[in-house]
């Protein structure tokens, strides 16, 4: 095989067109015609493939740029932060990035950690600080300033870019199927939580680490994903499927650069802050080592049930009561089955008969992070976009997680808006069956991601490109010699015993 064709980049070979390759999309597609003809496009002329990528690139672009301007006017009507009357809920546009601005007192001038704890991993607040204080220098000028509305305005500017930034990395990730690149761009999810909070920020971090390993450059993916996971930690999480991938593949020395250069990075970024203001710096952990049990998560589910199939006497406090009333049994547990899923995902990846895809495993990890968390905020979606679009990218399962992600939003807003004005909106059962669905659809991608993994014939980007694009030192290599021989042993008959007089 070509050293090209290694890269995870390359643009050999006929490009896919989802109406083709995607069962969904080619019975939606029946309704205006059929699917893309063998005659559309020349596919034998590599100037008519290029061609054809750059404008599915450009289309794509387009959508996403479209859904961030969609967003950015559902959330115009709590840009001016008079928050009066429940408008935040009514309007489905509250924003975190508004609401901190004051609550973290930058509207004050006050510098993140040094003159005040933050609740998020210290990249997150170098970036508030970055945007919030020149905000806030203007506003001391300017009376009529308002500070609030300039500071949403610059941070959803700029986590817009990087939302465009991310698609041109799936872009760059998917020559050969640029069209997977617009289930990002159209997500409802996208449009309706861009900029609730910062967590565009890690993932355009993460998206770029992914395309560096990718090109094959270690320590510059460890890097990235350092300081992505210095903003939100999930990005350290790609960390674990590189490394066992890479045992599997006996290149441990790249995957090892990697993650020292992460680790460099993540205490390089952290030790300026940790030093001299620690317990401001520790506020991010100890608000997460001591929340109870979070709306819509897992464990929220099982304190509902525990309310309607527990004792008849109220006294008693069912499992997951129990477990909302001690927070360390809670983490415990919590930790133990995110570990579990782990090292199931780690063995997946060992004994699959072919070596899976990164992206596959690090969806997986963070899908089961999610899963089994004490807290599952509105946001949190955005995490799963880019891996999904990466690992699967088949429009049906994904639709139909993107429904339920819809409905939970919207149950969400009513449980905020009930407990806001002590007035339910929705009967308890409706979130809690909102929660349900999303929960359920996740855990539906996860296990359709781990059939493909077993049967790789059903891969659709395998159907593409001969192995892993988004591998890196990965794509294409043999597995590793101790590997070999482990399957022998395992599928040697066993000697016969002797016979005895």
């Amino acid at each position: 095989m070509s050293t090209q064709s290694t890269r995870g980049i390359d643009d050999a070979g006929a490009p896919d067109h989802p109406s083709r390759s995607d069962g969904f999309v080619r019975g939606v597609s029946s309704v205006i015609g059929g699917p893309l003809g063998d005659h559309a496009v020349a596919l034998d002329r590599p100037a008519g493939r290029e061609r054809r990528f750059w404008t599915a690139a450009r289309i794509v672009l387009a959508m996403v740029c479209l859904t961030l301007a969609l967003h950015w006017v559902q959330k115009s009507p709590c840009q001016d932060g008079a928050w009066q009357n429940n408008v935040q809920y009514t309007r489905f546009c509250y924003t975190d990035v508004l609401a901190l601005y004051y609550a973290e007192r930058l509207n004050e001038g006050a510098v993140p950690y040094q003159d005040h704890p933050v609740e998020y991993p210290v990249l997150t607040g170098y970036f508030m600080g970055a945007l919030g204080l020149p905000v806030h220098a203007l506003g001391e000028g300017d009376p009529g300033l308002n500070q609030g509305m300039w500071f949403y305005n610059l941070n959803a500017l700029v986590l817009g870019a990087l939302a465009v930034a991310t698609v041109a990395v799936i872009l760059a990730l998917r020559r050969r199927r640029p069209w997977d690149a617009a289930l990002f761009a159209l997500a409802p999810a996208l449009l309706l939580t861009a900029t609730v909070n910062w967590d565009l920020l890690a993932i355009g971090l993460a998206a770029f680490g992914l395309l560096a390993w990718a090109r094959r450059r270690p320590v510059v993916a460890g890097v990235l994903l350092g300081l992505a996971g210095a903003a939100k930690m999930w990005p350290l999480f790609v960390l674990g499927p590189i490394l066992v991938l890479a045992l599997r593949a006996g290149r441990l020395r790249a995957a090892l650069a990697a993650v020292g250069a992460a680790l460099v990075s993540l205490v390089a970024v952290n030790l300026p802050v940790a030093l001299p203001y620690w317990e401001n710096w520790d506020r991010f952990f100890e608000l997460n080592s001591t929340r109870p049990i979070d709306w819509g998560t897992l464990w929220y589910i099982g304190r509902y049930l525990d309310g309607k199939i527990g004792s008849a006497n109220p006294a008693d406090l069912g499992p997951f009561e129990w477990l909302n009333a001690n927070i360390p049994a809670l983490n415990t547990l919590s930790y133990a089955l995110f570990g579990l899923a782990c090292l199931g995902v780690a063995a997946l990846a060992l004994l699959a008969p072919r070596r899976p895809r990164l992206a596959q495993l690090a969806f997986l990890v963070v899908a089961a992070f999610l899963i089994f968390s004490k807290v599952w905020s509105q946001q949190f979606v955005l995490w799963l976009l880019p891996l999904v679009v990466l690992a699967r990218p088949k429009w049906g399962a994904f639709l139909a997680w993107q429904l339920a992600e819809v409905c939970y939003f919207v149950a969400f807003y009513g449980e905020l808006l009930g407990a806001a004005t002590s007035r339910p909106v929705f009967p308890e059962g409706v979130f809690v069956l909102a929660a349900t669905l999303r929960l359920t659809t996740v855990v539906v991608l996860c296990v359709l991601v781990v059939r493909e993994i077993l049967r790789p014939e059903l891969d659709p980007v395998r159907s593409t490109y001969p192995d892993d694009p988004d591998g890196g030192v990965l794509d294409a290599a043999p597995d590793a010699p101790w590997l070999d021989r482990w399957r022998h042993r395992q599928a040697a008959p066993a000697e016969p015993t002797p016979a005895t007089t």
